[in-house]
C-alpha cells in the first residue's frame, strides 16, 4: 500500500479516536460496506500505517501521580556508548517515552512515578547509574493540559505532494 485515499484517512482517524470500533461501526462511519472496510484495515496494518492497538490507562487511577521530564546528558556521544545507554533506557518500565534530542542534553525522557519520594529514589538508584550518564536534569509536570497519542491527519487530505494520493478508490 503506497497511497492513502479519503477512506483510508477516515479509517485512520476513526481508529485513533476509538480503536475498539467493530468493523461494522467503522464501515458505517467511513461510508463503506463491511468487507471493503475490513480489507482496507488489514492493508493499513500490513503496510505499517497501523502499528498496533492498546488501551489508554489513566495513570492517576493506578497510582502514578508524578510525571517527570528528565534530560540525560551523556558523558560521551559515540555510537557504541550511546547504544548501550539506549538499550538500558528501553528496559526501564517507568520510562514511558525517550527521545534523542538536539541542543543541550542527549536524551529527553518522560518518567512516571507514584510520588516525589519514589521518583527521588528512582533517580538516585536508576537514572544516575545508567551507563555513560554524566548528568540528570528534571522538571515535573504541574498539570496536564493535553495528552494525546492521536496524530493529526489534516495534511494527508490537503497535500498530495507528500506521497499520498487523495483519490477515491472503493
Amino acid at each position: 500500500m503506497e497511497t492513502l485515499d479519503q477512506f483510508d484517512i477516515a479509517i485512520l482517524d476513526e481508529l485513533q479516536n476509538d480503536g475498539r470500533l467493530t468493523n461494522a461501526e467503522l464501515a458505517q462511519r467511513v461510508g463503506l460496506s463491511a468487507a471493503p472496510c475490513w480489507r482496507r484495515v488489514k492493508a493499513l496494518e500490513e503496510s505499517g500505517f497501523i502499528s498496533g492497538y492498546r488501551a489508554e490507562i489513566n495513570r492517576h487511577k493506578i497510582g502514578l501521580g508524578v510525571l517527570a521530564f528528565v534530560r540525560l546528558d551523556a558523558d560521551r556521544n559515540s555510537g557504541d556508548v550511546l547504544h548501550t545507554l539506549e538499550e538500558a533506557i528501553r528496559t526501564i518500565p517507568e520510562v514511558i517515552s525517550c527521545h534523542y534530542i538536539s541542543g543541550t542534553g542527549t536524551f529527553e525522557l518522560q518518567v512516571v512515578s507514584r510520588d516525589l519520594n519514589t521518583f527521588s529514589q528512582f533517580a538516585r538508584d536508576v537514572l544516575i547509574n545508567l551507563p555513560n550518564v554524566k548528568d540528570v536534569h528534571t522538571s515535573f509536570s504541574l498539570g496536564e493540559i493535553k495528552a494525546s497519542s492521536a496524530l493529526p491527519l489534516g495534511h494527508l487530505r490537503q497535500n498530495p505532494k507528500l506521497g499520498f494520493c487523495a483519490t477515491d478508490r472503493r
